[in-house]
């Protein structure tokens, strides 16, 4: 009797590791799936939800770039300007430098985010280094390029975007 109660908890717990192993392959699409519905955890529309707009040339908002390089990561990273007074429904381009600090090829990939969070959905980027890996040569110096538009729709009461970027090293 006990061999058969063995392989029925046997065949539970190999079920229950197949199920998290199911699981976390899925949590990453979903995940990004609610942050975009929802703009939690500053995720961004992309060029699919730009849409040329009329400007509201009565309003601006002031969009703050940011940058950060993971911890012990080889990049010297920052943005051209700090912050640029931009009109809701118009589009704007704006730049990033980044400088790979070894004497080794590296390939970059930068994670945006945009604060407030649920702000996040009415900023939408048409063009950004960011949605493609960077391959930068030993010591290369580049800048990237950030084509943006905040959308009318963005709520009264937000009158400052703060868009950062933190710049990581990944393996090809």
């Amino acid at each position: 009797m006990t061999h058969g109660t063995d392989r029925y908890l046997a065949l539970k717990l190999a079920g229950l590791v197949a199920a998290m192993f199911v699981f976390g392959f899925a949590l990453v699409p979903l995940y990004d799936v609610f942050c975009e519905l929802t703009g939690f955890g500053g995720k961004t529309a992309t060029a699919a939800a730009a849409v040329v707009e009329t400007p509201d040339e009565g309003r601006t908002v002031r969009v703050e770039f940011l940058a950060s390089v993971a911890r012990g990561a080889p990049w010297q990273f920052e943005p051209a300007v700090s912050h640029m007074e931009v009109h809701p429904g118009q589009l704007y381009e704006t730049h990033f430098r980044a400088r790979n600090l070894t004497g080794a090829q590296l390939v970059a990939q930068a994670v945006p985010s945009v604060a407030p969070g649920p702000a996040a959905r009415y900023f939408n980027k048409t063009e950004c280094f960011c949605f493609t890996s960077q391959r930068f040569q030993p010591y290369e110096e580049r800048e990237l390029t950030v084509a943006f538009m905040v959308a009318p729709e963005l709520p009264s009461h937000v009158d400052t975007l703060s868009l950062s970027y933190t710049y990581f090293s990944v393996s090809e």
